[in-house]
């Protein structure tokens, strides 16, 4: 990776030096099996429920609502059949159209076992209109379920009033926050959320690795069986993952202030320059509020997987939407949900930094860009 200019930040990210250092350690020295009764095991299970304690520092919420899961899809999946699985009367969940590939895909296969699913449409700048929410709700509403940002826009969903919403018709809520977790300020104590989930590999952390905020009072069928996590989750722990979960929580709370205004900072940056040097070139979601790392560019009626290429073979990486989607060949849902065409879509690439992210690398970025648009086709 020496020389390469990482922009793919949405799609994963490095693992930060702390983490590294003490998963390592982790691995060589700490074998142990929290469920075990002995010294070893003793010691495993003080790691596991440090680094828990460390999550819900970073939250604003209490160690015994984190579940550990082996990151955002499972969480995601925990969240929602557990909703279901609560009251067999309430099978309607409301979700958005722009929702990661793990929530849609797991509610297309609930619809053909019976469970009602209502898809909100999202503006031309990928916002959602709380309204449209609260009218969505009906008797047998089990959960109302988000990204709270958007992982190939950044858009921000309106959470707060959401958040009401949900605790004024007794509907549970959960909130997708593996874009915003390390990128933006959470206290689950303000937020009334239900339901939280988040991915290490997202903020730093190794892959493999993610959890689930539970609030506390609120019961959670099991995925998974077995007695770890309180039995909401069953399996032997992923100690060393865990542990560096816990590192990356512990230092985005340390740094998240600066972290923020830096990638925003050369977010503008490259947005600016990337529109002064290609005249075309439009951001997708511009207009909304964004977390401050991500940035969708369209560019005219070019290829935007031509120009990735192109970009790549520059040695910047670049992300052309979802990871979890990129290899399918499908338009993009979220801009297409957008508004967008099948050219425009096609036209798109997402930039997306991280505390790591330097000016000297966003400068590099875009005294390459004319050369990569020039000479470009366009979509048919």
């Amino acid at each position: 990776m020496n020389g390469i200019i990482y922009l793919d930040n949405n799609a994963t990210t490095r693992v930060a030096p702390e983490c590294l250092d003490a998963v390592l350690a982790c691995l060589r020295d700490e074998y142990g099996n929290p469920s075990s009764k002995h010294a070893a095991g003793d010691h495993a299970r003080r790691l596991v429920n440090e680094a828990r304690a460390q999550i819900a520092e970073l939250l604003g919420a209490q160690s015994a609502e984190i579940v550990f899961t082996s990151g955002g899809t499972e969480s995601n999946h925990l969240a929602i059949l557990g909703a279901l699985a609560r009251d067999p009367r309430r099978q309607h969940v409301v979700t958005s159209s722009v929702e990661h590939p793990s929530t849609l895909q797991l509610l297309r296969h609930l619809e053909g076992c019976g469970v009602r699913v209502t898809l909100l449409p999202v503006d031309a700048q990928g916002r959602l209109d709380p309204a449209a929410v609260e009218a969505a709700i009906a008797p047998d509403t089990a959960l109302i379920s988000f990204l709270w940002a958007n992982n190939e826009t950044g858009v921000l969903f309106p959470v707060e009033q959401v958040a009401r919403i949900a605790c004024e018709r007794n509907v549970l809520l959960h909130l997708d926050a593996v874009q915003v977790v390390g990128k933006l300020a959470v206290d689950l104590r303000q937020l009334p959320a239900d339901f939280l989930s988040l991915s290490g590999h997202k903020f730093h952390a190794p892959k493999g690795v993610g959890a689930l905020f539970v609030r506390k009072g609120v019961t959670l069928p099991p995925l998974l069986f077995g007695h770890q996590e309180r039995a909401r989750r069953g399996g032997t722990e992923n100690v060393p993952a865990i542990v560096g979960l816990g590192i990356a929580a512990a230092v985005a709370a340390e740094t998240l202030e600066a972290g923020m205004h830096t990638m925003m900072t050369l977010r503008a940056r490259l947005e600016q320059g990337v529109c002064e040097r290609v005249p075309f070139a439009t951001v997708n979601g511009g207009d909304a509020a964004r977390v401050a790392n991500t940035s969708s560019i369209r560019f005219g009626n070019l290829i935007g997987e031509a120009l990735a290429a192109r970009l790549d073979q520059a040695g910047v990486c670049v992300g052309l939407g979802s990871a979890c989607t990129a290899g399918s060949g499908a338009p993009s849902h979220v801009l297409t949900a957008m508004g967008l065409d099948a050219r425009a879509v096609l036209a798109s690439m997402r930039f997306s930094l991280s505390r790591y992210t330097t000016g000297k690398e966003i400068e590099r970025v875009l005294n390459l860009l004319p050369e990569v648009v020039r000479n470009q086709p366009a979509a048919a």
